[in-house]
């Protein structure tokens, strides 16, 4: 029988967090033997699915509650995409990928309830590091405002990005009444004119590397004013300061068990209509029906659905091919270089100290770090993100160094007590065969108002889901699952006709 998520082990492995550059090779994209293709076994159903993440499985999940049958095709040997649960102890688990959850981000809380994962309190008690402009200082960390000047001009002038991401539709960005001119610009060039003090500008750049895994300059002005726009609901229009804080914001909350449970007891209910360790290579479309070509089966089905991030689709083979808009949205839309460094302590000795574990930091490589503790608060675990022009230089140094280079970080910001960890470990995604960068796929210059409106628009019998085609939130879990459930719909009214 072909492998399900019953028969994979799904909590990752040492070999596959740290030695990820040997997964990742180029080898795994070459096409599938002659004697694969022997072995692949035929199955119809009513859809396909490509990727077992958040969206995939929602997707899967709504379908198969209107009494479809579907088939999700996962390339890994495990389901969640771009969340990954690393085992620490017996119990204890730390989040190698995506994590948090907040205010606003209603179909993933929906989700967790419905499969009973709970969530806690990012801790977010007493002082935030900054280091800033050569000086070190503490704020609190609620309300989480400085006074240094080039804090507060961040702060203040970066609210001036809220009523241009409110003119911006968050279904249709290039619609915006001047979204030629924001695609024309970077955030770079944005925060050079508006931005006074140094540290605003620095700041500017701490920001951009956990939020996309680039620098200002590699996004456009129109990118970056619709991720704001999307970091809301129907309800509450999206703001700067929600997708950069903790309490109120997108950091605010954790998921008990880590992320990925949730894709994990989503497949769980799904059974058999997971299969893992089959990559998809081809999708072809004819007499009404389409075929998905991967190394374990052809699946053949009424619709298909992608969900995997842009950087993967693109390698997809399909026939007939995709409209160029389309291909050239794939190509544009840039997976972020994101790396996640994590350290183990007998306990988070930072908060005898009365630190909150969090700092923002003008020096790398990680200058962006959090408390990632259990709830229990034992062990101590404390991360650091290393995004962008940081990430890029850091892969290219030995084990050795990447680690004191980060724990010299930790022990500047917390003290020496931070040199000595127990354990540690690093994720990093652009080593990751099947997702090739993180935490999204971003757009620079001139492309979504050249290439945007092929985003979420059907070829033939195939659908697109995954987070990059969200509406609200956007490169985040929910954006994830909110692009699943709008997939089921478009494919439920194509099933109809």
């Amino acid at each position: 029988m072909e492998e399900t998520w019953r028969d994979a082990r799904l909590n990752t492995t040492r070999r596959g967090l740290i030695a990820g550059a040997a997964a990742g090779g180029a080898g795994v994209l070459l096409p599938s033997t002659a004697a694969a293709k022997r072995r692949r076994k035929h199955r119809k159903v009513d859809v396909a699915i490509v990727g077992a993440g958040f969206a995939g499985l929602t997707a899967a999940r709504k379908l198969a509650a209107a009494g479809k049958e579907v088939c999700v095709l996962e390339a890994r040997d495990r389901v969640g995409g771009r969340t990954l649960n690393h085992k620490v102890q017996k119990g204890v688990i730390a989040e190698a990928g995506g994590e948090y959850v907040g205010p606003t981000q209603d179909r993933v809380l929906a989700l967790a309830k419905a499969m009973g994962v709970g969530t806690f309190k990012t801790y977010n008690d007493g002082n935030n590091v900054l280091l800033l402009t050569g000086r070190q200082s503490q704020y609190p960390a609620t309300p989480g405002l400085s006074d240094d000047p080039g804090f507060s001009e961040f702060t203040i002038k970066g609210l001036d990005l809220d009523p241009m991401a409110a003119e911006v539709p968050v279904d249709a960005p290039w619609k915006a009444k001047r979204a030629h001119e924001w695609d024309a610009m970077t955030l770079q060039q944005w925060g050079d004119q508006t931005f006074t003090t140094e540290g605003a500008k620095r700041l500017l750049s701490i920001a951009t590397e956990p939020l996309w895994g680039a620098e200002p300059h590699e996004v456009s002005l129109l990118y970056a004013l619709w991720y704001i726009a999307c970091a809301g609901n129907e309800k509450e229009k999206g703001s700067i300061l929600r997708l950069l804080t903790t309490p109120g914001g997108a950091q605010e909350s954790r998921l008990v068990g880590g992320s990925q449970r949730i894709p994990i007891e989503v497949a769980k209910r799904l059974r058999g209509q997971v299969v893992l360790k089959a990559p998809v290579r081809r999708i072809v479309q004819g007499h009404g029906r389409v075929q998905v070509i991967s190394d374990r089966m052809v699946v053949e089905a009424r619709e298909v659905i992608v969900a995997v991030p842009p950087v993967l689709a693109k390698r997809i083979h399909f026939s007939p091919d995709l409209p160029a808009k389309h291909r050239k949205l794939l190509n544009a839309l840039v997976p972020g270089h994101l790396i996640k460094w994590e350290a183990i302590y007998d306990k988070p000795f930072w908060r005898d100290q009365g630190l909150s574990g969090q700092a923002v930091s003008e020096i790398g490589p990680a200058n962006t770090t959090f408390d990632n503790s259990p709830p229990s608060g034992s062990p101590g675990i404390m991360f650091g993100f290393i995004g962008g022009d940081q990430a890029r230089r850091f892969a290219k140094r030995s084990r050795s160094v990447r680690r004191d280079q980060v724990l010299g970080n930790f022990v500047t910001y917390f003290g020496e007590e931070a040199r000595n960890p127990s354990g540690a470990f690093e994720m990093n995604w652009t080593q990751e065969a099947w997702t090739r960068g993180c935490p999204v796929g971003h757009a620079g210059v001139n492309v979504l108002s050249r290439f945007g409106p092929a985003l979420r628009k059907r070829f033939g019998h195939v659908h697109w889901a995954g987070t990059e085609t969200a509406d609200y939130w956007n490169g985040y879990m929910d954006g994830a699952v909110r692009s699943g459930e709008r997939a089921a719909k478009e494919v439920l009214r194509a099933l109809r006709r």
